[in-house]
């Protein structure tokens, strides 16, 4: 060992880098020894320790020499314990010697070679297959052992158990092959089995092997009886474990969770399916039920009021019976019919012509009928008529109008004009031209009273006033009802005029009807009351 530096608080640092450094090189088949020894070696360079620490230092690393160097100064050996390699060193001369050095206990079931009394050498291999713990469990007994085997079969020959053919076999809860081996014992991430040699002292995973014995049962699936083999405890799950569908409306005897015996019968009692179309959705159910009353009283679906099932109620029940339930609805509907009601016209002689007054107001009257109306599902069905009345009758509506004539005198620029009547008419104007037929014609320019077409001949409607009645119209004068047109009717009139083309009119004016009065029955005391004028 060189000291070059002659500063002593190098020399600490220098001594254990260089003592690590050679136990180092003494390490190389130790990987774990290498990965320590190499940080330590980065840590002690550059440090600058005290002197009570370098005192401490330096007892720790002559001691940690040492340990390191009995430890690979040992003998190289192999170990496999359950197919797990390690490779250590060993001063122990045998095998014995190495097991209880990494604290593997061994049993008597366990294999070992080679023999725990063989010398070990550098290079030896040590295998170690432990036997595996297993709990049989059987026919009330339990068992506990250890063993090599691997075989499900053979594991319980071993301990005096046969399965017969029915028999059941769990390994760990799951359901086995006789023949299968004992599942792996399961590895960690790392890709080893259990956490390491230190503490696998005993052994592989346990294992549990059951058998159910398989007990003999009569099963009678509507009427037809077949002998079943289970191992399953209740009726439910042996039914279950055969794979035999149940359906709610099934009877079983004895129920699902009565306990399984040997020699049992068991009875199932099959229901009818059937299919139930109510109130617009469609109900598939199984039932024991006789009829289809029954079957709709099962399902809570009742016949209420005139309902009706197709098929009828007592109609017994089939495989597959489509069943349809008729909601039947009645009401009564009231309608209502309006009676109109009639005008009625009045004279009253205390009343002046063309004046008229509402004497009573009129009032439609109402029919009503009463129909019984039937719907089944919603649609109907039949209307009938039950009753039919007047509830109110109608009212006649009754206008006065006055028949009382009385001649005046109208002053105009021609003279007193001596009158009996006078209301308001819509006024227009028309030539001979605007007659319609040409001037070659010879009819051309001829009224309807063979008078010549022209001023103070006028046309009118002959139901308001009559032909060759004389008249007046303030600003056209007297004139001569001597004409009708076809758009001349009620309060209408047509002045005539001389010209080709008549002075454009379009108004409302009074007219004047000259005396003599016409007799009571030939005078029309109600005129149109069309065309009628627009007050602004």
């Amino acid at each position: 060992m060189r000291y070059t530096r002659g500063d002593r608080g190098r020399f600490v640092p220098f001594f254990l880098e260089t003592t690590l450094a050679r136990s180092y090189v003494a390490m190389n088949t130790d990987q774990s020894a290498r990965n320590i020894a190499h940080r330590t070696l980065g840590l002690i360079r550059g440090w600058r320790p005290s002197r009570r620490l370098i005192g401490g230092l330096l007892v720790l690393a002559a001691f940690g020499a040492l340990i390191f160097g009995y430890r690979v100064t040992g003998v190289p050996v192999t170990l496999i314990v359950d197919g797990q390699p390690r490779q250590l060193h060993t001063h122990q001369d045998t095998v014995q010697g190495l097991l209880r050095e990494v604290d593997i206990r061994l049993y008597p079931e366990d294999f070992v070679a080679p023999p725990l009394d063989s010398e070990l050498v550098p290079g030896s291999v040590v295998r170690v297959r432990r036997a595996r713990p297993v709990t049989v469990e059987a026919d009330g007994r339990r068992e506990e052992i250890r063993t090599q085997r691997q075989r499900v079969a053979d594991i319980l020959a071993d301990v005096g158990v046969y399965v017969k053919p029915h028999d059941e076999v769990l390994v760990d809860g799951q359901v086995w092959n006789l023949e299968a081996d004992l599942p792996q014992t399961a590895l960690d991430e790392g890709g080893r089995r259990g956490p390491g040699l230190a503490s696998a002292t005993s052994g592989s995973t346990p294992v549990r092997i059951v058998v159910r014995r398989a007990v003999p049962v009569i099963l009678s699936d509507d009427g037809v009886a077949v002998t079943l083999y289970t191992t399953q405890p209740t009726v439910g799950e042996a039914l279950l474990a055969q794979d035999i569908l149940l359906y709610l409306g099934d009877r079983v005897t004895p129920s699902l969770g009565s306990r399984v015996l040997a020699g049992m019968r068991i009875y199932i009692e099959r229901s009818t399916p059937v299919v139930i179309s109510v109130d617009g959705a469609t109900v598939r159910t199984r039932t024991q039920r006789t009829t289809v009353g029954d079957v709709l009283a099962q399902e809570g679906l009742a016949l209420m009021g005139k309902d009706y099932s197709l098929p009828a109620s007592n109609t017994p029940l089939a495989e597959d019976m489509s069943i349809r339930v008729v909601r039947v609805r009645e009401e009564l509907e009231i309608e209502q019919q309006l009676i109109p009601f009639e005008t009625k016209w009045v004279p009253d002689p205390e009343m002046r012509i063309d004046t008229q007054q509402l004497v009573q107001s009129g009032g439609s009257g109402v029919i009503k009928s009463r129909y019984r109306v039937t719907y089944e599902n919603g649609q109907e069905i039949s209307n009938l008529l039950e009753d039919e009345w007047v509830d109110h009758p109608p009212s006649d509506k009754i206008i006065a109008y006055g028949t009382q004539v009385i001649v005046q005198t109208l002053d105009t620029p021609d003279g007193p004009f001596e009158y009996w009547r006078h209301f308001r008419v819509l006024a227009t104007s028309y030539s001979a031209a605007t007659s319609g037929k040409a001037k070659d014609d010879p009819r051309y320019g001829v009224t309807r009273t063979g008078l010549q077409a022209g001023y103070g001949v006028i046309a009118v409607d002959p139901k308001v006033i009559p032909l060759w009645s004389e008249v007046y119209v303030p600003s056209y004068g007297k004139a001569v009802a001597g004409d009708t047109g076809g758009s001349v009717l009620g309060r209408h009139i047509d002045l005539g005029f001389d010209e080709d083309a008549p002075p454009p009119l379009y108004r409302w004016m009074d007219i004047y009807v000259s005396t003599p009065v016409p007799p009571p029955e030939e005078i029309r005391y109600v005129l149109p009351n069309w065309p009628q004028e627009t007050r602004r």
